[in-house]
């Protein structure tokens, strides 16, 4: 699950990754016929520090100095993120699409291992990574006083949302739970309409349905469909309890979402990152434990698809962080419907299994539910822009 927050500037359908702002710690002001004094920037009005003077520079306040200098110069902010080239976004975005599809790939593939001590296992990697990265830009590890229940609604609705895709995952062929989990973005609209009181238009609530009707189509119940449906496996239980899991998961997933709207640029994403680690891989012993399912992969090659399930895990969430740092998300989130081509490829030619009709057409409803939830952001993003333009 990567982090994300929503963007001042336009209502996305995905949330925008943020970059830590930098720490300024010093920024030289000097006045006529004064000398020049030393100015503390790291304490402002909304985090309630008092500026404190420093009489002795150090090397990082007059490196930050020179940067706040060039900035004011000129008309670009140094915080902000410019593409070396064009389309260098949507590049990370077709990287962070194919780590997270060979994620999924490499959990269907471990034999042996249940799901939850698969996500446990993912955690830990992010967790290990991420922490040296927390220590070196001195992040509260609690984060925000007021907004420490939020990111702990983050974590662990992040983490159940990672449990029951991989879940999902093993009791359903690979592309049916990806387009299932998948369909998020549509719930995301109608979530922060309830919740965050966003502007809902005529068309969300037709993306929805066309979600909806996809997840049905690929889930065909034996009460709608009957029992004997071509294409449908014969163990029609674990798919229905997969089509759960993956439908759940898309929920939590749409919840995480939501929250991390709430916060917006308030939390760094490192800390997002941290905490959704953490809550996952205590979560995972947890329930691990309870239901007795501990067991050790049965070779050395499962070993190794556990350890690249970990570092995939967190390459996809790093180029994903990438492109939402220099790309609209709208761009972004209809760029990812290539992820769900990416499973049914993987899955017909490792897998050896082809899809039925049911399941290409659920692909295909679905997909046009989020593209449209995508497309719409995007028109109206650029309407907004133009009219902006117009008016000055």
């Amino acid at each position: 699950m990567s982090v994300y927050y929503k963007s001042d500037e336009e209502d996305d359908v995905a949330a925008v990754v943020a970059e830590p702002e930098p720490h300024v710690l010093e920024v030289l002001v000097e006045k006529p016929g004064r000398e020049a004094a030393n100015v503390e920037c790291n304490g402002t009005s909304g985090t309630g520090r008092r500026a404190v003077p420093r009489k002795h520079p150090t090397i990082t306040s007059c490196c930050h100095s020179e940067r706040v200098r060039d900035s004011a110069e000129g008309d670009t902010p140094a915080t902000e993120k410019k593409p070396k080239c064009v389309g260098l976004g949507l590049c990370y975005t077709l990287l962070s699409c194919l780590f997270f599809s060979v994620t999924s790939f490499l959990v269907k593939k471990v034999d042996g291992v249940h799901a939850l001590e698969i996500s446990g296992i993912r955690c830990l990697f992010q967790w290990l990574f991420t922490w040296p990265a927390i220590i070196y830009n001195e992040i509260d590890l609690l984060g925000p006083k007021g907004l420490r229940v939020l990111l702990g609604a983050r974590g662990i609705l992040g983490a159940i949302a990672m449990m029951l895709f991989f879940y999902a995952i093993q009791q359903m062929p690979l592309a049916d739970a990806t387009v299932i989990m998948f369909s998020n973005p549509v719930f995301v609209s109608v979530f922060a309409w309830i919740f965050l009181k966003e502007r809902c238009t005529l068309w969300d609530p037709i993306f929805t349905v066309f979600t909806l009707i996809g997840v049905v189509l690929i889930a065909r119940p034996p009460f709608l469909f009957g029992s004997r449906v071509s294409g449908l496996e014969s163990d029609s239980k674990n798919r229905m309890k997969g089509t759960a899991a993956a439908f759940g998961g898309a929920i939590c997933a749409a919840l995480t979402l939501t929250v991390i709207r709430k916060m917006g640029k308030s939390v760094s994403y490192l800390l997002s990152i941290w905490y959704y680690s953490v809550t996952g891989f205590i979560l995972s012993v947890i329930v691990v434990s309870v239901l007795q399912v501990w067991s050790l992969p049965f070779c050395g090659l499962d070993r190794l698809f556990l350890l690249l399930i970990g570092l995939c895990g967190l390459g996809g969430q790093i180029f994903l962080t990438k492109a939402l740092q220099i790309e609209k998300a709208a761009s972004v989130a209809l760029m990812k419907t290539i992820e769900v081509m990416l499973a049914f490829l993987l899955q017909y030619l490792f897998l050896s299994y082809t899809p039925s009709w049911w399941s290409l057409g659920g692909a295909l409803c679905v997909m046009l539910g989020t593209s449209g939830v995508a497309f719409q952001k995007w028109y109206t993003t650029m309407h907004n822009s133009k009219t902006t333009c117009s008016a000055n």
